[in-house]
């Protein structure tokens, strides 16, 4: 399919949608209920005005963002090192396998309890012992609990998808490379790494999927006073759905972003994998 052609496909999606929505919103007649697009598009094209007096959404998506990043790299820093030692060692396999598994049905939502009677709202600023400045209204945005659970929701898609690239790997090469002499670490970097990538990479596009469905829960708990997913919350009380729909809107507009560019690494970096099939 041309590209061009493919893409005015993609547009008349959208404005299908759009129009169902502004029909729909004047039929309701009730902007509590569904605001219109008009309403909301006022908001997304001033990025910068304050909103509740929380902060404008930019500012909250910033935020949002630098959360997210920070549990999705811990994820990425467990994960990837724990899911190659589990492909590629049997043992490793045994020992942490089944006892992960036990976790893994486990919800992020559901750790809430637990996350808090842990952490409570201590923040970066607790670890760094900053209690006062400038300094500390940034830190302490990042708190210890909603890290964890936009860890939890990353860590498994990463984590499954490396185990499951390092199994993959043709052992043919493997065992001919050890016949001529190479070591561990030249197998690593040789073989083993660069043919797991893919899956790998296609892990760590998918965890960053699942740690933004995971921002709403992780703001929603005690001690969050900003981030997108804070502000769609108490939008949500005050009834000022425009707002919310604004945030839901922002959250997939940052997040097909990632996507994208996760999609472009993909074709740049493992176009062999297309002309191997």
């Amino acid at each position: 399919m041309p590209v061009y052609f493919s893409r005015f496909l993609s547009l008349v999606t959208v404005l299908v949608f759009l129009g169902l929505w502004s029909w729909a919103a004047i039929a309701i007649g009730n902007k509590v209920i569904l605001p219109t697009v008009g309403e909301v598009a006022d908001l997304l094209v001033q990025p910068t005005a304050d909103l509740l007096s929380m902060g404008s959404l930019l500012t909250n998506v910033l935020v949002s963002l630098l959360r997210v990043l920070l549990g999705y790299l811990i994820a990425v820093a467990i994960g990837i090192p724990l899911g190659i030692a589990m492909g590629y060692y049997s043992a490793v396999h045994t020992m942490f396998g089944d006892f992960l598994n036990l976790f893994r049905p486990i919800p992020p939502l559901a750790w809430v309890p637990l996350v808090m009677a842990w952490f409570g709202i201590a923040s970066l600023a607790d670890l760094f012992g900053v209690g006062r400045g400038p300094w500390f209204i940034y830190l302490n945005n990042f708190k210890y609990s909603m890290m964890f659970i936009i860890f939890i929701g990353a860590f498994y898609p990463i984590l499954t998808s490396s185990i499951h690239g390092v199994r993959t790997v043709n052992r043919v090469f493997i065992d001919t490379a050890r016949v001529l002499g190479a070591s561990e670490l030249d197998i690593f970097r040789r073989i083993l790494l660069p043919a797991s990538l893919p899956s790998m990479v296609n892990g760590m596009r998918i965890g960053l999927g699942v740690a933004w469905m995971c921002l709403v829960s992780a703001e929603m708990l005690p001690g969050s006073i900003s981030g997108i997913g804070y502000l769609i919350t108490h939008a949500y009380t005050l009834a000022a759905t425009d707002i919310v729909v604004a945030g839901m809107i922002s959250i997939g507009l940052t997040g097909a972003l990632m996507d994208w560019l996760f999609r472009r690494v993909e074709r740049r970096c493992f176009s062999w994998q297309r002309l191997a099939r």
